[in-house]
């Protein structure tokens, strides 16, 4: 059995509502959809076809290649199949391995009980196979093994990934309640920004936004950031499957002749946080940076998109000094951001009615536990009432 020429089942996964983006992006690399659900989606492929996937999806948590379905009724339903797979074609017996796992079964109120069964299955035959054993442990910095068991649905999988791919690398130093690299991506890719008009961040935080911007502008992959993964430890990996992939990711970014992204904070360790993650992700010369209210941040005159994440309740004050704030945001838009798109992306939809604006989209999110929204604003040059009287005297 080699993983890497043998097609099988391919389940990508995310967090909850970034579904439709990584399925965007899964289509966009050429893989056919097989299926979406709502943490993730499903390919079909081989375990060289994760490498690609790895290194160049932006909204993936995690890129599990199958082995194995099987029905578990019980935790030694779980180990006997499990010992059914030939771990020694998979796993280098002087190597290291760890188990993670997705249990929703009656039987199990712990899931490390059920990895230790995982690990123990495949301790086994291992040592029955070549009369030792690899290590094993929690690091998820060599080869990965995931068990999915729900009911009586049991999926044994190489987790090519191995840590997270959420997270994108660059981020040198995370900042005050950071939003996840993998949730901005979505955030970009859910807005009409054209990627060439300028990216506007007040309230930029760590510049998670304002970075994850350019890079998706550039087409800078999280690949390029990142040299350890998963795969890479599976038994038959060969180093000039993954260079070849890399050395595309280094191809593929393109120039956009005067891109600009502008980042404000109130507080200069932001500002501070924002340029060394910009500098870590290649985009700093796009970026231009600013301590101020928000209300100050420079509105460039070409017309683009303005993102703001403002706090929602749960970090910052009292909520009547939020209401003040979300209202002042209104004004800023209404005042200073004519002809732009803009977006709020938040978790408290009471604060947002503040704002004063009529959004024309409410595009669902999460972020941890709270239901979030981004919420679209258009903001004319002039009243709507005019430019339509005006479009009616031009026809």
């Amino acid at each position: 059995m080699n993983p890497f020429t043998t097609r099988a089942r391919i389940i990508i996964t995310c967090n909850k509502r970034l579904a439709p983006f990584l399925a965007q992006e899964v289509d966009e690399l050429g893989f056919a959809l097989q299926r979406k659900f709502q943490t993730g989606v499903e390919v079909e492929g081989t375990l060289e076809d994760c490498i690609r996937l790895n290194l160049n999806l932006r909204c993936a948590s995690q890129v599990l290649y199958s082995l194995k379905k099987f029905r578990a009724d019980r935790p030694e339903d779980v180990y006997v199949n499990v010992g059914k797979v030939p771990w020694e074609k998979l796993i280098d017996n002087k190597g290291y391995f760890s188990v993670t796992s997705t249990v929703d079964h009656f039987t199990v109120n712990n899931n490390l009980f059920v990895n230790v069964k995982v690990k123990d299955a495949i301790v086994d035959r291992m040592r029955d196979a070549t009369g030792s054993r690899p290590d094993s442990g929690p690091d998820l910095g060599q080869t990965v093994v995931h068990l999915f068991w729900k009911e009586d649905h049991a999926e044994i999988f190489i987790d090519s990934s191995g840590h997270t791919l959420a997270k994108h690398g660059y981020r040198k130093i995370p900042g005050k309640a950071p939003m996840l690299e993998a949730l901005a991506s979505a955030v970009i890719l859910a807005t009409k920004w054209d990627r060439q008009a300028p990216f506007v961040n007040p309230m930029c935080g760590s510049g998670t936004l304002a970075i994850e911007a350019l890079l998706i502008a550039t087409n800078r992959r999280p690949g390029l950031f990142r040299s350890n993964y998963g795969f890479m430890h599976v038994a038959g990996y060969r180093n000039e499957m993954y260079a070849r992939e890399r050395q595309r990711l280094d191809e593929q970014i393109r120039e956009v002749p005067g891109l600009l992204a502008i980042a404000t904070d109130n507080r200069q360790d932001a500002i501070d946080i924002t340029v060394v993650n910009a500098k870590a992700a290649g985009v700093e010369s796009m970026l231009r940076c600013q301590v101020c209210d928000f209300a100050e941040t420079e509105i460039p005159e070409t017309p683009g998109v303005i993102c703001i994440n403002p706090e929602y309740g749960e970090r910052m004050g009292e909520i009547a000094e939020l209401e003040g704030t979300y209202k002042r945001i209104g004004d800023f838009l209404k005042q200073k951001a004519k002809g732009y798109l803009s977006y709020i992306y938040t978790g408290n939809l009471d604060l947002a009615k503040k704002i004063g604006l009529k959004a024309s989209r409410r595009i669902e999110f999460y972020s941890a536990k709270l239901d979030c929204r981004l919420l679209e604003y258009e903001l004319y040059a002039g009243t709507r009432r005019t430019e339509q009287k005006e479009s009616a005297q031009e026809s």
